[in-house]
């Protein structure tokens, strides 16, 4: 698992953030990460894929945001 809080991630409902660790469910089969809106501070959801699927994701390289 490489994802890392503050990496941006895009589907057919706008842009995320991660916000949270991720974590391994299902004896480390599903993998859940802590999101929320980029233009909705206050929205947050807990996403899920399987570990074996790939995510694309946006890596900010400024170091002072996290």
């Amino acid at each position: 698992m490489q994802l890392q809080i503050g990496d941006r991630m895009t589907d057919s409902t706008g842009e995320w953030e991660v916000i949270g660790r991720p974590y391994m469910t299902a004896g480390g089969r599903n993998a859940n990460v802590r999101v929320q809106r980029v233009d909705k501070p206050g929205v947050t959801e807990t996403r899920m894929w399987g570990a074996y699927e790939k995510v694309v994701v946006r890596r900010s390289t400024e170091e002072g945001k996290r």
